[in-house]
Formats: C-alpha cells, sequence, structure tokens
C-alpha cells in the first residue's frame, strides 16, 4: 500500500466508489474546506510540502513530510478518522484508525488548494533548502 503523502493517482476502484457516493463514518461531505493552505502553518508563518483535507470537519493540515506534520496532529487532537488529499488530481481517502486507503463520496468544493498555489507552499515561504527539511 502506498503511503497517504505519496503523489499519486487514485485507482479506478475508488474512483468508480466515489461516483457511488458511499456513506462513510467519520466523512461529512457537506463540510467546507477551512481554508486554500494548512491552518496551522498560515497562523505561525510556515511552509508545507502536501496539504491533506479532514473528509469529517474540513480543516487543512499539512502532510507528513511537512515540518508541522499538521494532519496527523489534528487527527489526534479530535478523533476524526478519515483525510483526503487537497492536492489537484487527487481524490484519495485515508483512514488514520485502520492505515488503509478507504472509498468516499464527493466532498463539497474545492477539491484542492488553487491551481496558482506552487508545491511546497505557500508562495515566499518556503526555504531554498527545503527538501533537505523534509521529514520522511
Amino acid at each position: 500500500m502506498a503511503s497517504p503523502y505519496s503523489r499519486r493517482r487514485p485507482s479506478q476502484g475508488t474512483q468508480r466508489h466515489n461516483e457511488r457516493g458511499l456513506s462513510v463514518k467519520g466523512i461529512k461531505p457537506s463540510a467546507l474546506p477551512s481554508g486554500t493552505g494548512c491552518v496551522e502553518c498560515e497562523a505561525t508563518g510556515a511552509w508545507w510540502l502536501h496539504l491533506r483535507r479532514c473528509a469529517e470537519c474540513g480543516h487543512i493540515g499539512c502532510c507528513d513530510s511537512s515540518p508541522g506534520q499538521h494532519a496527523t496532529k489534528h487527527f489526534h487532537a479530535t478523533q476524526h478518522p478519515i483525510i483526503r488529499s487537497f492536492e489537484p488530481e487527487e481524490d484519495w481517502f485515508w483512514n488514520f484508525v485502520t492505515e488503509s486507503e478507504v472509498a468516499g463520496p464527493p466532498l463539497a468544493p474545492p477539491q484542492h488548494h488553487p491551481l496558482a498555489q506552487p508545491t511546497p507552499g505557500p508562495e515566499g515561504r518556503v526555504p531554498s533548502n527545503w527538501q533537505d527539511l523534509l521529514r520522511s
């Protein structure tokens, strides 16, 4: 199983399930994203590699490769079990409890951060040696 933090396209099976609009505990399709960037990184002037969206409340946090690892910290603080990628061209869901990919219904838009927002981001806050600062 690929890490939930790798850049990849979802499997056909996941897309097929999403189109059926499955109901999954821990997912609230109507919850709007909290913004276009990691809530905690925005508040502290930090940066992120990839963004993740809490499927229950819409909180946007940064991935585990990012210095802040705020998506996982949000799970630990809230016990909201499922995240979805908030990256363009990615629509996978990840369950922190089962440590596995899960199918889920379409979520309220937007589905990803603005296309003009770079990865890593946000523009102007990413250090030149950002690759050396990633967590594994």
